[in-house]
C-alpha cells in the first residue's frame, strides 16, 4: 500500500528552531535545527495532522526512542497479544515486527483488538533500508468516509470478532502473553475480555469481540478502527493457508476475523477495505535517525516491502479505554 508523491514539500517556518514540510501524498515532516524535541509543537502538529515525522533529532540507539517518549510525556505500554516476535529492549521499546522483508504489512491500528489500546505510537529509524520499507499512514476518518454505507453500518452495529489459535505455527501463547503459566493466561483473558479455551493438545484458542467504529476521545470524530482486513485469513499466502487448513482444519488457523455476529468476512469486503486504505495512504521514506509520531486512534500504519538492512524500533503508549469498544462475549 503505497502512494506516489504529487509534488515537492512546501516549507512552513515554525518557532523553536523548526520547519514543517508539507506535500501532497506525504507524511508531514518536522525538520529540527536544534537538539531538543519541542513537546508542545509536536503535540500541536500531531493533533492537526494525525502523524508527524520528526527529522534531525539524531536517534541512534533503542534507548534514544525511550528518551524521546519521555520528552513527549508518553507512558509506554507492555507488549501483549502480539502477532509476531519482537525484541524487547526495555523501557517500553521494542524491535519492529518480525515480518519477511519482501512482504508488505497491511494497514492496521496497533492493538485495536485490545480492551486497552495505545493512544500513540512512536517509531524510530536506526538504519534506513536501501529501498522501500516506509512506514506509511492512513487517516481513519478518510477511510470510514470512503467505505460503502452498508459495509460500515453492519460493522458499526455488530462490531467484529478476532479468533486466534496458538499452536506450533507463529507466535506461541507464552510469547504472546509473556508467561509460561497457563493460570496467568487464564487471569489475563478474564481481565481483558478474551474468551479462551485450552484444547486437548495443549493449544489455546481465543476470541474477542470489539467495536469496528469508535469515536476519538479528544475530538469525538468517528473512526474506522479495527484490523478486520489485516488479520483476516484471506490475507495469508494462499499456499500457506491451504497447508494450514489441511494440517489443522478450517477452524484452527492462527488467526482470522468475522463479522460481529460470527459470520465470515468475504473476500470482497477485505478487498474493499484495503482499497480504501490504499486511496488514503501517505508516506515519507525513512532516513536514519528519524522519529515517526502517530496518533494510533486516528491513523492506521503499514510497512512496505524493502531491500537492504532496516532497523526500526517502536514504542506504544498512552493507553486508552474507548467507550463501547469492548462488546459482549463471543460465547
Amino acid at each position: 500500500m503505497t502512494a506516489t508523491f504529487d509534488g515537492p514539500a512546501v516549507p512552513e517556518t515554525l518557532g523553536e528552531g523548526a520547519e514543517l514540510l508539507l506535500g501532497e501524498g506525504r507524511t508531514p515532516v518536522l525538520r529540527l535545527t536544534g537538539p531538543d524535541l519541542p513537546d508542545g509543537t509536536v503535540r500541536d502538529l500531531l493533533a492537526r495532522h494525525g502523524a508527524l515525522l520528526v527529522r534531525g533529532l539524531g536517534l541512534a540507539a533503542p534507548a534514544d526512542l525511550g528518551r524521546a517518549a519521555r520528552a513527549l510525556g508518553v507512558t509506554p505500554m507492555t507488549e501483549r497479544e502480539g502477532f509476531t516476535g519482537r525484541t524487547d529492549f526495555g523501557d517500553g521499546v521494542y524491535g519492529a515486527s518480525e515480518w519477511p522483508a519482501d512482504e508488505p504489512m497491511c494497514m492496521h491500528h496497533e492493538r485495536s483488538y485490545g480492551d486497552e489500546v495505545p493512544g500513540i505510537a512512536l517509531f524510530g529509524c536506526l538504519t534506513a533500508p536501501r529501498s522501500g520499507g516506509a512506514t506509511a499512514v492512513a487517516d481513519a476518518r478518510t477511510v470510514l468516509a470512503a467505505l460503502p454505507d452498508g459495509l460500515v453500518e453492519r460493522f458499526a452495529r455488530d462490531g467484529w470478532r478476532l479468533a486466534r489459535n496458538y499452536r506450533d505455527i507463529g507466535v506461541s501463547w507464552s510469547e504472546s502473553f509473556g508467561t509460561e503459566d497457563p493460570g496467568q493466561v487464564d487471569a489475563y483473558c478474564r481481565a481483558h475480555a478474551l474468551d479462551h479455551e485450552w484444547l486437548p493438545d495443549g493449544s489455546l484458542r481465543t476470541v474477542q469481540h470489539r467495536a469496528a467504529v469508535v469515536r476519538h476521545p479528544a475530538t469525538g470524530e468517528r473512526l474506522w478502527f479495527n484490523q478486520i482486513a489485516f488479520l483476516n485469513e484471506l490475507t495469508m499466502d494462499p499456499a500457506v493457508r491451504e497447508y494450514l487448513v489441511s494440517l489443522y482444519g478450517p477452524d484452527a488457523l492462527p488467526f482470522t476475523t468475522f463479522h460481529g455476529d460470527g459470520e465470515p468476512v468475504p473476500a470482497q469486503v477485505v478487498e474493499t477495505i484495503n482499497e480504501a486504505y490504499t486511496a488514503a495512504t501517505v508516506r515519507e521514506p525513512w532516513q536514519a535517525a528519524d522519529l515517526l509520531v502517530v496518533d494510533n486512534l486516528r491513523m492506521a500504519h503499514s510497512r512496505e516491502a524493502y531491500e537492504g538492512d532496516r532497523e526500526i524500533v517502536a514504542l506504544f503508549g498512552d493507553p486508552v479505554r474507548l467507550d463501547g469498544h469492548v462488546l459482549p462475549s463471543a460465547t
